[in-house]
């Protein structure tokens, strides 16, 4: 028997002649998306929490990644909308299924039944709360962090990716590394990391962290120019062999970067070795 609202139905085919492009909304001056829920996880509850994800989206991914690490299965729902959109923002279509919480056919339902009149961006992830009936939160920054931290005593996590000794060190690597993802100083940062990566398995400590999830989305993306880094490559296919990362990666929803083409079965051969502060790559890199 279903257990799916009765009000569940599916969008109609993206269609922009009738609906047009999506349009983000932005603040003056700010190239970036405006992102209007940022209410944080005081203590998770099973049950309560339920995810809007993307296969396509490496924000959201990275939320997928961390409740699976933190063991959250069967206590934090999750469902993905299509991987299109027109006008109307994303939708619940066949291919994934229908919206299994509230049963809305646009994921805008969710951001307008929170907001009545919604004009921020409506984005995947968002995180719902299902006790208060609205959207606590669509800030891909801090959701992972807390699926990671604030379950303990909801499930035991299988890795503890966020540990508050290694916090800032996480925070400050990635910043480090997010604008050269996409930009101009991609060679140079893949270069470094491929250096560092030659004699440490993770990225920062002895064990997955969410240095390593951030990091993660954006190399399955990269495509095949990933090969000319031999221990970022080797690293990347490393990660993929954990279940929480391989479960939650579909190259067929990445467009044409290339990285569906690679082998991510060949082994690995990865070091077990002593951690290196970030200062060290930062130094060496700059």
């Amino acid at each position: 028997m279903s257990t799916l609202p009765r009000s569940s139905r599916l969008a109609s085919p993206v269609d922009t002649t009738e609906y047009g492009e999506y349009r983000i909304n932005r603040r003056p001056g700010d190239p970036r998306p405006l992102y209007r829920f940022t209410g944080r996880v005081e203590r998770g509850v099973a049950g309560r929490y339920h995810i809007y994800a993307g296969w396509f989206c490496p924000w959201a991914q990275r939320v997928t990644i961390a409740r699976e690490l933190a063991g959250l299965g069967e206590a934090v729902s999750v469902s993905y909308v299509d991987n299109a959109r027109d006008g109307r923002g994303w939708a619940f279509r066949e291919r994934y299924g229908p919206d299994p919480v509230n049963g809305f056919a646009l994921l805008r339902q969710a951001y307008e039944k929170t907001e009545p009149g919604f004009d921020g961006h409506v984005s995947v992830p968002a995180l719902w709360d299902k006790t208060t009936g609205s959207v606590l939160s669509n800030d891909y920054r801090t959701i992972g962090i807390d699926l990671a931290t604030r379950f303990r005593d909801v499930a035991e996590p299988l890795v503890e990716a966020y540990p508050e000794p290694l916090r800032d060190e996480i925070e400050e690597l990635t910043a480090w590394l997010a604008p050269g993802i996409s930009g101009d100083e991609t060679r140079a940062r893949f270069t470094a990391l491929d250096e560092r990566l030659a004699t440490r398995r993770y990225l920062v400590g002895p064990t997955i962290t969410e240095a390593d999830i951030r990091l993660y989305v954006a190399l399955v993306r990269y495509g095949s120019g990933l090969t000319a880094y031999p221990n970022l490559w080797a690293y990347a296919r490393d990660l993929y062999t954990v279940p929480a990362f391989r479960d939650t990666t579909d190259f067929s929803t990445y467009g044409d970067s290339g990285a569906a083409g690679l082998d991510w079965s060949e082994p690995a051969h990865r070091p077990e070795r002593s951690h290196r502060p970030f200062e060290l790559l930062a130094k060496e890199s700059s």
